[in-house]
């Protein structure tokens, strides 16, 4: 392993909990009657990939660009309010990883402006040699884009990167992009199965280097 990538939601910050109430206050604007059960399938893809479908699928009128912008403004109001911290375990092994010289990027399908709020607002800026958001490449998870774009970034090939995923969707575009993954079993994400994850865990706290 000489490289370490992290998905941010529900892995950096336990923020899924927010996504979901973001998602149910947009959906309430748009008139739009939709279960946090079916939201659950959209988490670890991109914005732009859950309102395309969520349109289509109900025949909202709105922009997906509009609905987009909406949600982003909500969300960001609400982490940069909240009492939220880095998930237990981060900042420690953020640390360790640091220490090593053994470096470590975000790859996340959140909007770049929307990572840069949560990575200031913690002052983890340090810790990241590179930020690559799922809005800078073509496909979302799970295709392997952003993982692929983010070891093209740091100049190190897939199958030495080790990808910290709490998503089912997160964990197939690891794998996909063939680099070993663990799989964050964080329960505010909802029902993921990662059981393609090379190691799951219920903890970052347990993850050790020998993991990676």
């Amino acid at each position: 392993m000489k490289a370490v990538i992290f998905d941010m939601d529900g892995v950096i910050i336990d923020s899924e909990p927010i996504h979901f109430e973001t998602d149910m206050e947009t959906m309430k604007y748009l008139g739009c009657n939709i279960s946090k059960e079916e939201l659950e399938k959209y988490v670890g893809t991109t914005n732009e990939y859950m309102f395309s479908d969520i349109k289509k699928n109900y025949n909202i009128e709105k922009s997906v660009e509009d609905i987009i912008n909406y949600r982003a403004e909500i969300i960001k109001n609400k982490i940069v309010q909240s009492g939220l911290e880095p998930i237990e375990g981060i900042r420690e092994l953020l640390s360790e990883l640091k220490k090593k010289n053994i470096p470590a990027a975000i790859a996340s399908s959140s909007p770049k402006d929307f990572i840069n709020v949560v990575v200031s607002k913690f002052k983890l800026q340090e810790y990241f040699k590179y930020i690559v958001s799922g809005e800078e490449v073509e496909n979302g998870k799970p295709a392997p884009d952003v993982y692929i774009e983010t070891a093209k970034k740091l100049g190190i090939a897939p199958k030495d990167c080790t990808v910290i995923e709490d998503s089912k969707n997160g964990v197939l575009a690891a794998k996909v992009a063939g680099m070993r993954c663990i799989g964050f079993q964080n329960i505010n994400s909802g029902n993921q199965d990662l059981s393609k994850a090379n190691v799951i865990v219920k903890s970052i706290a347990e993850i050790k280097l020998s993991y990676l």
